[in-house]
């Protein structure tokens, strides 16, 4: 039923391209803080790719598949001295999972078998704007590679 804005038919791949630049630590996220009115600590963003995946549908194999082909183009966050990206466990080379669909993150909107977030920090010294778009073919190119593999 599409009234009550739930998907009619069933997605199989979402991925949701995200790039993260230094101005969402030094201006977006400040001003969402203060709009609403809480204190704001900075944050570090990780340098490199890196996947957010849905804990409620980890698909870590899909996972690892896109990381394996964006790792032919750009480097890939590594972890923490905690073993966190963005305070999440690290569950897989660059790879992350959050309940997606309570986090309101938009892969889990279409409740696709295989979704993800990717993001690329552009900002980085070992990354160009070209490089981060040639991230985000790759990510695609990685996960439709394996859902075609999948659906044999």
């Amino acid at each position: 039923n599409s009234s009550d804005n739930q998907p009619t038919k069933k997605w199989t791949v979402h991925l949701d391209l995200h790039e993260t630049t230094d101005t969402d630590a030094t201006e977006f996220m400040p001003a969402k803080h203060a709009e609403a009115g809480l204190p704001y600590e900075s944050e570090v963003i990780p340098d490199g790719f890196y996947l957010v995946g849905d804990s409620e549908n980890g698909q870590l194999d899909f996972q690892k598949a896109i990381i394996q082909n964006v790792k032919k183009v750009t480097h890939i966050a590594p972890p923490d001295k905690e073993g966190n990206i963005i305070d999440e466990p690290v569950v897989g080379d660059g790879i992350i999972l959050v309940p997606a669909k309570k986090l309101g993150l938009c892969c889990s909107v279409t409740e696709g078998t295989y979704v993800t977030t990717t993001e690329v920090y552009p900002d980085s010294e070992r990354a160009t704007d070209e490089i981060c778009n040639e991230a985000q073919v790759a990510a695609i190119v990685g996960a439709l590679d394996y859902v075609l593999l999948q659906e044999k």
